[in-house]
């Protein structure tokens, strides 16, 4: 009696330390998206300012910016969060390229502090994003082992979570900027 009572224990510290281990990295997944979507808002927030400054010297690249700016939505899943923010990762670098082809803009000053505030941004969310993508493998690795695959399929049913990655191919191409 008392050894079927020692192993019912077990069982039950193992089944606690499965369903808090899950939790847990569950709760660092939703963590970390929280912590590289409010560096995501940062960059956000600095945008309208550059477009004003691209205006007077590049109206077209600055309405292709609006126009990007205009369709994000607090409101949006993960995943569409995620092929928005690389859309408009892409209309900045873009608008960036334009300082070859202007060079009254090199020379605002306004236009260089926003530039440097946007890289360092840019940096800040790189590393949001591979924080990000660690805490997600981990998480999406310990719903596919051994013995949490099973722990996981009769109780918490918890999907995997999607990757940070690039959605187009275009983006991973240099920008090309022609008028």
């Amino acid at each position: 009696m008392i050894y079927v009572l020692i192993i019912l224990v077990i069982l039950a510290m193992w089944a606690f330390g499965q369903y808090n281990g899950l939790v847990s990295l569950k709760n660092k997944v939703e963590e970390a998206f929280s912590t590289m979507d409010v560096m995501l808002n940062k960059r956000f927030d600095l945008i309208p300012n550059v477009v004003a400054t691209v205006k007077g010297y590049a109206k077209h690249e600055a309405e292709t910016l609006e126009k990007v700016i205009a369709a994000r939505n607090s409101g949006l899943s993960k995943s569409e969060k995620m092929a928005q923010e690389a859309e408009i990762s892409q209309s900045i670098k873009q608008i960036f390229a334009l300082v070859e082809a202007y060079p009254e803009l090199k020379a605002n000053e306004g236009f260089v502090k926003l530039q440097d505030q946007l890289s360092r941004m840019e940096d800040e969310i790189a590393q949001s994003r591979k924080y990000y993508n660690g805490v997600v493998r981990q998480f999406n690795t310990s719903l596919e082992v051994f013995p949490s695959v099973l722990f996981n399929n009769m109780f918490l049913h918890y999907q995997k979570e999607p990757m940070f990655e690039v959605a187009d191919e275009s983006v991973r191409k240099n920008v090309k900027v022609e008028f």
